[in-house]
Parts: C-alpha cells; structure tokens; sequence
C-alpha cells in the first residue's frame, strides 16, 4: 500500500458496537476500521463473535448499541430503498457457500441480479453467470451443475462468484478456506489476493487459517474479551503481551505457517 494509514479511506467503521443473545452479550463497545482496498483479517476463539460482527455490518444481525457505517453512511435503521442501494455495493460468502442447492450454479449466481436487476434479460443474466464462473477459476462446464455434484473446493468458488455477481466494492468472507485440503485453501488464497487486486477489491475476511492471514492479509483484528483487543500487521500483533495473541501465533501452527511457503503470496500482493 502507498498511503500511509491517516490517509487511507475508511470503507467500515464500527464504534460501541453491543450485540447479545437474551443475557449473554457477545460483544461489548467493540470498535473496529476497515480501510479501502485492504484485506483484514479477523480472528479469534470459538464464541467470540466473528460472524455476529459481519452479520451486523450487513444489517443480518441488528446490535443492541452502537453504530455502524459502510462507505461513510449509516448501515443501520435505513429505509428499505437506500438499504438495497448500500447492499449492492457488497457481497458476501457464507461459510460452506451458503448454495441454493436446487438450483444450478449459473442460476445461484444470477439469484442477486435477479433480485436487484429485475429487468435484465435471461440471455444476459447467463452471460454474466458464465464468466463469473471463468472469473473464479471454476470450468465453464460447471455452470449447469448442481451443488450437490460439486467438490467442496468449488462449492466455495461457485459461492464466491455469486457474492461478485453485483460487482461489489466490499467483499465479506466466513471461512472460505474451512474444510479445505491445504493445497486447496492456497489456491483460494491465491484466487483471493488475484481478485482484490484486479477488481480493487476491499476484503473483510473471518478465517481460523493461519496460513491464510500470512498468505494474503494486510492486517489483522483479533476478538478477545468481548471486543477488539487489537489491529495491526501480524509483526505488530507479535509484539503484544496479550497471553490469546501470544498463544495463538507462537504455537505450533503459528510456527508452521510462518515458515511456509504461502507467505510469498502475501509479499508478491505488495508488490
């Protein structure tokens, strides 16, 4: 990145954020930045709220306090027309793909066109779809396919070119590599960093995947305690005494993927 972090964008930002289910809170005046043309990782254990934080960054999940604004605009309460307006500008992979499985995977890619351009003719709408499906490194066989005749691999993919069909701004990511063999997860990794480079992409991705956030992550968010305890390049969160940060990148795993070869993905992005 060329700008310094004072003049870069701030595409999300999230301050006081409050989400709860009956008497348990999940978080509690979290706050957190998202920076234009990015991918930030986010991590943390098990109950800490990973995916209640993306569900309520895009209006899934309605917070019990605090704001939260996407391209400089309020995303909560907004009437219904500037909401689908705001959604546009997003898409999103749910963990597993989130595939409608009745349908094929061209016309899951053409379900967010449909529902925002009604009027566009069929002929298009599978125009679109098959290079969506090229874009995301699936064969133009696979179009007409089901999810169920799909590998897990490309049921991510296929999810994938269905968030990108609006050709959105913002792309949120649940997992995407989670039951992948690792040959595969670098590949989407690889497919990943190519994307956001190519299309400009800013990338709000939730992962476990260590090799992942030191494969192609710019920063990295970490929920602890009920909130964000930190943000920084994996070097800055290294030099934290924090025992969750200290335990989970200077394990063995931590160890591991350091050493490996998916870092190169991650210095040939900067370049």
């Amino acid at each position: 990145m060329n700008q310094s972090s004072d003049e870069q964008e701030i595409l999300i930002r999230v301050r006081g954020l409050r989400n709860g289910f009956g008497e348990q809170i999940v978080h509690d005046n979290l706050d957190l930045d998202v920076r234009r043309g990015e991918i930030l990782g986010v991590v943390g254990g098990s109950g800490t709220g990973k995916s209640v934080l993306m569900r309520s960054i895009i209006g899934l999940q309605p917070p019990l306090d605090g704001t939260v604004e996407v391209f400089g605009e309020n995303s909560l309460g907004r009437e219904e027309t500037d909401a689908v307006a705001m959604r546009k500008r997003w898409g999103v992979l749910f963990q597993g793909g989130a595939l409608f499985s009745t349908l094929t995977v061209s016309e899951n890619v053409q379900v967010p066109l449909k529902e925002f351009y009604p009027g566009l003719d069929q002929a298009l709408l599978e125009e679109i779809a098959a290079y969506k499906v090229v874009m995301t490194g699936l064969p133009p066989e696979a179009a007409p396919k089901y999810p169920a005749e799909l590998s897990g691999g490309m049921k991510k993919r296929a999810g994938l070119a269905r968030a990108l069909a609006l050709d959105p701004d913002l792309l949120f990511l649940d997992e995407p590599t989670a039951g992948l063999d690792p040959i595969g997860a670098a590949a989407f990794d690889e497919l990943t960093a190519s994307l956001q480079k190519t299309l400009g992409l800013t990338v709000f991705l939730i992962t476990h995947d260590l090799d992942t956030l030191y494969a192609i992550c710019d920063r990295v968010a970490v929920l602890a305690d009920k909130r964000v305890i930190a943000v920084g390049t994996i070097d800055e969160l290294l030099a934290l005494d924090h025992p969750w940060i200290q335990e989970y990148f200077n394990g063995p795993r931590g160890r591991a993927a350091v050493a490996g070869p998916n870092r190169r993905v991650h210095e040939d992005k900067r370049g």
